[in-house]
């Protein structure tokens, strides 16, 4: 890994044309995450925490600044190298779990896998110690249909760790759950953090928020005080 942090924005905008508007969901934001942090986005609603998250990720591009990834300059690099670094350095958890409804829980964690390098064997191991940690071992088998929302989650976070990412993105991840399965999924996303991950979450929820060791407030598209 180069030296530095893992992610740098500078002066990163996202803006978006609505007609004969102009919004700038993002202006000109700038931040440091070093390796292993875990860190919270806060806002209101449309404040342009899931924007930041999205250019995070790589599932948008700046229209102005730079976004170094372990040092590279990832903004502006061609589409087939940015995925490429997506699938590799980047898991995704997401409210919605997008789970695909007709393929075993199994099946859906090791999706990510099957697109680099990676022998299937050695996913499906790793999928296998990745559902016991999960404490789901004895769903693998089972379609999304018959789990319940938390071991939905459960599955989309192994399906996010199968390529071993630098960096995990969760978009509101406990906002379909109850509390109890919300407090069971924050704290395995915890202890992945104290394995060595880099998680940065999105939430508007102060409870989620407070598992974080660090929280970044956003108020229209800019970076406020803490």
């Amino acid at each position: 890994m180069a030296d530095g942090p893992l992610i740098q924005l500078e002066d990163v905008t996202r803006r978006y044309q609505q007609g004969d508007m102009t919004l700038d969901a993002l202006a000109n934001v700038s931040l440091s995450i070093d390796s292993g942090e875990f860190v919270a986005l806060r806002g209101p609603s449309g404040s342009g925490k899931s924007t930041l998250l999205h250019v995070l990720g790589l599932l948008e591009r700046p229209s102005q600044g730079r976004y170094l990834l372990k040092g590279e300059d990832v903004a502006r690099m061609e589409d087939n190298a940015r995925s490429e670094i997506r699938n590799r350095l980047i898991g995704f958890v997401f409210q919605s779990f997008y789970l695909i409804p007709y393929i075993t829980a199994l099946e859906n964690a090791l999706l990510p896998g099957l697109y680099g390098p990676t022998p299937k064997k050695v996913l499906v191991d790793r999928a296998h110690e990745l559902f016991k940690r999960m404490g789901i071992s004895d769903r693998m088998d089972f379609k999304p249909g018959k789990l319940s929302g938390g071991q939905q989650q459960r599955v989309a976070l192994a399906r996010a760790l199968i390529n071993e990412p630098s960096l995990v993105l969760a978009d509101e991840p406990t906002g379909q759950l109850d509390s109890k399965a919300g407090a069971e999924i924050m704290e395995l996303c915890r202890q992945i953090n104290a394995q060595g991950k880099t998680l940065i979450i999105v939430t508007h929820d102060p409870e989620t928020a407070s598992y974080a060791r660090r929280a970044i407030n956003l108020v229209d598209g800019k970076i406020a005080g803490p």
